[in-house]
């Protein structure tokens, strides 16, 4: 077994302590732990070390023993491959039991050892960083896994072969995890769609929390936030943004199955996370709500059967405070299961306003999460989650007048924003060897307040404010094929979404000052607000199927019938003056719109390789019609469906032994009626008008173990987006062959990492984004630029000290452009340089 120093030993026995005591808490008798050196009891010490998994294989009850016949250990050059060979075809179930920095322990309860040379297997030193295997008899029935580890733990991937069970430990390479891309699980590279994939290690090791960290980490992906702030921002994917916010996000986010109705929402921290899958192009055949641009699917962490504690501590520039915290209960041992997961953060803002002698643009709160899995047999999973969004910027710079020293400001309103949000979901997974039933039924609440200074001045000349709450009910239900079906395999899909919109006090408070600013337009004390409210339903049916021709050649169809209706029941907008009866400058009610839809998909993939293949495939893109919550006329009170067809060839490869990886994906996506969102006078979007664009371009993505420990990831992205046919209607500009808002041109990310001697972790990255335009024509430009970061860090055991550096040289650049009051430019930044430190730890 592995020898343990003197401060690990006594880690050990905390631990030990502490997981002794909630067991006698618990109303248990613990398992009594042996000695870590006795050789007799080879698996005794893993109860002592259950910490974080990355494999998530929900628990199951004892079967019918089946018998292990044999173990075959094999080396690869990424790790190692642990086969169970089995006298049967009854299928082992494998399940996690724990894995930390110094040990992996799988449980498989429903087997027996039968081995010809001992009653259990032991092998040595099998691998670099791997100091024992061993297999052997646990409890009355059953059968451990036990793998003692010296250093960073590899990943660990559990399947069924035809053989028997599969254990495969990887290092280096580290990407060669489960996703559920295509609703069943599969290795990325064998995935016939754009997919970038982070895992669970490289989400802690580039330390992603938010959203924008995940674009920054995904060619063709890119966040547009303000100042650091938690107010409604833009993305694009593959050219394809949400600047026109109005109507439904071209992308689909989804949070543990859970559809969220703006990716503008999830704005809150991202912890405890498993694993990140970004689908680049439509993706209605697989998933409930249709999605154009692309999918974006977080995974966090599931519950599990063991004790565990993981917590960070960290604080930075700016009196950055963050801390975050996750817990892993057993609540009854192989059936129910609790996980509380949350994070609490504060940091003043990067803006100075000299005026007030106040900062702007700081941010505090935090969110949490709790999820309940039961599994009340071996075919079942029931999970309910739940969690709260709570946080407040104080003083808004979400907008700002731009000027030479942009982080320096000077202005008679500090402003605020606060976004409050609650989910509830419910999933119920059953599985045979035959079918597979998805039902996941969620809730979802969001609130958002804001009020900024409107004159962006001294002068106490305006305010604006603005109150919008979404509320979302969705049911999705999925019937498959069982995760066993090799040439065959089919998945069909039902989806309901009811969703209430409302927006209020949007609009302008004129103030004492109002006629300094605006002339005879301002008049003090009056405002003029908007107000809507607003309802849409979905009802969708998808299906997708596969067949495997032969050992190359691989053929799948899709097809998705979706009908949407949207209703606005009122909006209005309102001028009011003190001591007058207010005027209604525009009243609409009862404005209906619907639609449907059939998209159809079709991919070839084409396997010349063992690790190679190459694909092509041809979808069809949706957004739904809708109805606008910022109507002028009658003539734009609604407006139509957006359609694409997106062609799409790529390749999937892995080469010398799985050392380097190189992926390749070349689009063209023609898009009818896109859906775009003119800007009134006041840089305030006004409607939502159609137009036809055309986007051309691809993503590379190299990953590669250059030596042991070093590693080399790299991403990058091409959109060329313009305007085919767009005349807008007000003013009869034409704005053909200009670029589309928030489409960068290039986009690209380089990571190189090191982990190995004495502890040491040490992460740079380059980020970059090409020429973006922030309007319909093209006069608010951001030039190229590219961001430095940095993370340094020493790992012992289970614990881990960390230094970082974001933005390390203080690149300017912006992230939203439009026109202001008197000539102005209003925009938004970029976040300036930041630096901190961070303890890591688990128990």
């Amino acid at each position: 077994m592995q020898r343990l120093c003197f401060v690990n030993r006594y880690a050990v026995g905390l631990a030990g302590s502490a997981l002794l005591w909630l067991a006698r808490a618990a109303g248990a008798e613990p398992t009594p732990i042996a000695r870590l050196g006795d050789l007799a009891h080879p698996l005794t010490h893993a109860d002592a070390l259950l910490a974080q998994s990355a494999i998530d294989f929900p628990p199951a009850a004892a079967d019918a023993a089946v018998q292990i016949t044999g173990v075959q250990l094999t080396s690869t050059d990424g790790g190692i491959e642990i086969l169970l060979e089995t006298n049967g075809k009854q299928p082992l179930r494998g399940q996690k039991a724990g894995e930390g920095n110094r040990l992996i322990v799988v449980d498989v309860p429903n087997a027996r050892l039968q081995l010809p040379d001992g009653p259990f297997y032991r092998r040595a030193d099998p691998a670099p960083g791997i100091t024992a295997v061993t297999v052997a008899p646990s409890g009355t029935t059953g059968v451990r896994i036990t793998v003692d580890i010296q250093g960073p733990s590899p990943l660990a991937e559990l399947s069924q072969t035809e053989r028997g069970l599969l254990l495969r430990l990887l290092s280096g390479l580290e990407e060669e995890v489960v996703v559920t891309a295509q609703k069943t699980p599969q290795k990325p590279q064998d995935v016939p769609i754009s997919l970038t994939v982070l895992p669970r290690q490289q989400i802690e090791d580039a330390d992603i929390t938010s959203l924008r960290g995940i674009a920054q980490n995904t060619p063709n992906f890119t966040i547009f936030d303000p100042g650091g702030t938690r107010s409604f921002f833009f993305y694009s994917i593959r050219g394809l943004s949400n600047f026109n916010f109005a109507s439904q996000d071209g992308a689909a986010f989804y949070i543990d199955d859970v559809p969220y109705d703006f990716g503008s929402f999830i704005t809150q921290e991202l912890t405890d996370l498993e694993r990140v899958e970004v689908l680049r192009g439509p993706q209605n055949t697989l998933y409930g709500r249709s999605s154009q641009a692309g999918v974006v699917n977080i995974v966090t962490r599931k519950p599990a059967n063991r004790y565990a504690f993981t917590g960070l501590a960290g604080y930075g520039s700016n009196h950055n405070l963050d801390l975050r915290a996750s817990v892993n209960v057993p609540a009854a041992e192989d059936r129910l299961f609790v996980r509380l997961s949350g994070n609490y953060g504060r940091r003043d803002g990067f803006f100075s306003n000299t005026f007030l002698g106040t900062n702007l643009g700081g941010v505090a709160g935090g969110s949490g999460r709790g999820q309940l899995l039961w599994t009340p047999g071996p075919n079942w999973e029931v999970s309910f989650t739940a969690n709260v969004d709570d946080y407040r910027d104080r003083g808004y710079a979400g907008l700002i007048r731009i000027n030479p020293d942009p982080f320096r400001l000077e202005q008679n309103f500090d402003g605020f924003n606060q976004l409050n949000a609650n989910t509830q979901a419910l999933r119920i997974f059953y599985r045979d060897e035959n079918l597979r039933v998805s039902s996941i039924t969620a809730r979802r609440f969001s609130r958002q307040e804001s009020a900024t200074d409107a004159d962006f001045s001294t002068l106490d000349g305006a305010t604006f404010t603005n109150v919008f709450s979404s509320t979302v009910w969705s049911q999705e239900i999925r019937l498959q094929s069982p995760e066993s079906a090799k040439d065959f395999q089919w998945l069909f899909g039902a989806y309901y979404e009811s969703r209430e919109f409302q927006t209020a006090k949007d609009g302008f408070n004129f103030n004492s000052q109002a006629p300094l600013v605006f002339g005879e337009a301002g008049i003090a004390g009056a405002s003029l607000l908007r107000s809507a409210d607003t309802g849409a339903q979905t009802y969708a049916v998808f299906g997708q199927a596969s067949y495997k021709l032969g050992p190359a050649w691989t053929l799948t169809a899709g097809l998705r019938y979706e009908t949407n209706r949207s209703l606005l029941r009122a909006a209005e907008q309102v001028f009011a003056i003190p001591g007058l009866p207010a005027t209604a400058l525009t009243a609409f009610s009862n404005v209906e719109k619907n639609g449907d839809a059939l998209l159809p998909r079709f991919t070839a993939e084409y396997r010349f390789a063992a690790n190679a293949m190459i694909y092509g495939s041809l979808a069809r893109g949706y957004k739904p019609p809708g109805v606008n919550i910022r109507p002028e006329n009658t003539d734009n009170t609604a407006f139509e469906a957006e359609f694409s067809w997106n062609y799409e060839i790529g390749l999937k490869s892995a080469w010398f032994d799985d050392r380097l990886g190189v992926n390749l994906a070349l689009f063209h996506n023609p898009v009818s009626n896109y859906q775009v969102n003119p800007l009134d006078a006041f840089g305030l979007p006004r409607g939502v008008a159609n137009a036809d664009v055309a986007i051309t371009g691809g993503e590379l993505e190299v990953r590669a173990k250059l030596i042991q420990g070093l590693d080399l990831t790299a991403g990058f992205g091409l959109a060329d987006a313009w305007f085919a046919d767009y005349t807008e209607r007000a003013t009869g500009q034409s704005f053909n062959g200009k670029r589309l808002p928030f489409a960068p041109a290039l986009t690209y990310n380089v990571a190189v990492q090191y982990r190995g001697w004495g502890g040491v972790f040490a992460r740079a990255e380059l980020v970059g984004r090409g020429s973006t335009y922030f309007d319909e024509g093209n006069r608010f430009r951001q030039d190229p630029y590219a961001l430095v970061n940095a993370r340094l860090g020493y790992e012992f055991g289970d614990y881990g000290i960390y230094l970082y550096g974001n933005n390390l040289f203080d690149t300017r650049y912006t992230t939203l452009a439009a026109d202001g009051p008197s000539g102005s430019i209003l925009g938004a930044l970029g976040s300036p340089a930041t630096f901190g430190a961070q303890f890591k730890f688990k128990l």
